[in-house]
């Protein structure tokens, strides 16, 4: 058993509103959430008020202790302040991909049995769609404002008292994010007051925030990093959010510059772009320390050309998955320069860890062997709404939450994650990483981005499968080169042995590889 070398810290046994905004009364007029195209900003005075003006409003609408709000939205400036809101009147809030389907967004309504929606008014026939289908919805409410539809910005006129709530954060559900479904049909994942909010006191040693510290949010608020790293995180500690509604390399890399931002929290894409695109060198971005990656594997070179490119120590990783809160582990912003590369981190505080062999679960793995990596701690989630056996299958009787994810670690703690168990390819026994393989891929100069997968061949053995995205310049790089050129570079049972270009690598908002949708029977080009 791995655990933490940090200082255990004592369970944050408070509604996630107030284990958030308990000082923003301290920070006052300090900036909270800046719009970054615009300019629009939210002080924490504002933030904290406007937010229980809302909360009182949706209480007079209805809105109860153990009802679900659905937050459809891309981020905004309004985005926490309904997201506190709601959890002030007592609701449980899940998010919604913006992006999502009528009939995407009607399951998870139907599933979660989400009463209200809030959503922004160029999402609204979408929204409008869903809640036909699913039956059940009282009432749209928009951030901005709509014809027929009662707009959060009137609601801060509201009368009604505050609501006083009776929330048990050990028991109450505070977020009702859904797995991604890389690898299923996607779940409500129950994360309670208590989790989310431990989760920010167990990061906080490893990755601390300060006033006058300014933080990008350009990853969606929706997914738990974006809400756990750019939102609930540096609003605990004074930091000021500036908030982008998409990732476009102008607009982000113009927000850098021009607010001076400080931090970046960000995903593997984003880093290739810094890395690589001609455009980085039009921007002034000598306002950042310091750049962390999570949500998906990061290849260490890639890392180090980013770095290297903006004069930073190296970009650290963070690792963990919704089930946990997030956050398991992280590259302390104190040790970014002394990690080993490749690594995604050291157990965050209050965190246990096992590996287990993957041929045999009972058997615990030591220093240097790779397994299935296992994690204990009190971020670990409640479990999937109405789910009880998945939740059974992803939480043993002893607490252990299997991650599905293989790795090792070294003798001074730092895990480094080889890939998922479960997207392991198996060439005639041989395990093979697509990560490492795609890691590769990015390496030559005529391939913008790659995916890989195991496919079958005419034997019925699997082999790896590479999807390749061509760089402008390279319309001619053919298959023979592809697996020419990665078969020059790792052992005969990694090679590349069918390829397959196509326009773009699909990947969910987090960055992280659809791999289900490269399975799926499609047309690439």
């Amino acid at each position: 058993m791995f655990r933490s070398e940090y200082a255990d810290v004592s369970a944050v046994d408070l509604p996630i509103h107030d284990a958030v905004l308990a000082r923003a009364a301290e920070y006052g007029d300090a900036p909270a959430l800046i719009d970054g195209t615009d300019g629009t900003t939210l002080t924490y005075e504002q933030l904290d008020r406007f937010h229980r003006r809302i909360a009182a409003a949706l209480t007079e609408t209805g809105v109860r202790k153990g009802d679900v709000l659905a937050l459809h939205s891309p981020n905004t400036i309004a985005f926490p302040t309904a997201f506190y809101a709601a959890t002030r009147a007592g609701a449980a809030v899940t998010t919604v991909h913006p992006l999502a389907t009528a009939e995407e967004f009607a399951k998870q309504l139907g599933d979660s049995a989400a009463r209200w929606i809030v959503t922004v008014s160029p999402l609204l026939d979408t929204a409008r769609r869903a809640a036909e289908l699913a039956g059940g919805v009282e009432e749209i409410l928009v951030c901005d404002s709509a014809p027929g539809h009662r707009s959060l910005i009137d609601m801060l006129g509201s009368t009604a008292p505050e609501p006083v709530v009776d929330i048990d954060p050990a028991e109450d559900i505070a977020a009702l994010p859904y797995s991604s479904g890389t690898t299923g049909i996607p779940k409500g994942v129950m994360l309670t007051h208590r989790q989310i909010a431990t989760n920010l006191a167990q990061l906080e040693s490893a990755m601390p925030a300060r006033p006058g510290d300014r933080i990008l949010a350009v990853l969606p608020f929706f997914h738990i990093y974006g809400l756990t790293a750019l939102m609930n995180a540096p609003l605990r500690l004074g930091a000021t959010v500036v908030v982008l509604p998409r990732f476009e390399l102008d607009t982000f890399l113009a927000a850098i510059q021009n607010h001076r931002i400080t931090g970046l929290y960000v995903a593997p894409p984003i880093v290739l772009a810094l890395a690589k695109h001609p455009l980085v060198e039009q921007y002034d971005l000598s306002s950042l320390t310091h750049i962390t990656s999570a949500a998906a594997p990061l290849d260490a070179s890639l890392a180090e050309a980013c770095s290297r490119r903006l004069g930073l120590p190296p970009v650290g990783q963070a690792y963990g998955m919704t089930e946990l809160s997030p956050g398991t582990h992280v590259v302390p912003l104190d040790a970014m320069r002394d990690a080993p590369p490749g690594t995604v981190g050291k157990l965050i505080a209050g965190t246990e860890m096992r590996i287990v062999s993957l041929d045999d679960p009972d058997k615990d793995l030591g220093v240097g062997e790779p397994g299935e990596i296992l994690i204990r701690g009190p971020q670990v989630m409640k479990g999937y709404l109405g789910h009880p056996d998945a939740t059974a299958a992803m939480i043993d009787p002893d607490g252990w939450l299997h991650t599905g994810d293989v790795g090792h670690v070294d003798a001074d703690g730092w895990l480094f994650v080889v890939d998922r168990v479960k997207e392991l390819i198996k060439y005639k026994g041989f395990q093979v990483a697509p990560a490492e393989l795609e890691a590769l891929l990015l390496t030559h100069p005529g391939i913008a981005d790659a995916a890989v997968i195991g496919s079958y061949n005419d034997e019925h053995n699997e082999v790896p499968h590479a999807y390749v995205v061509r760089q402008p310049t390279a319309a001619e790089l053919s298959e023979g080169e592809v697996m020419m050129y990665v078969a020059e570079r790792v052992a005969p049972y990694k090679r590349v042995r069918q390829v397959t270009f196509i326009d773009a690598v699909p990947r969910a908002a987090s960055g992280k590889i659809l791999r289900r949708e490269l399975r799926a029977p499609k047309e690439h080009t």
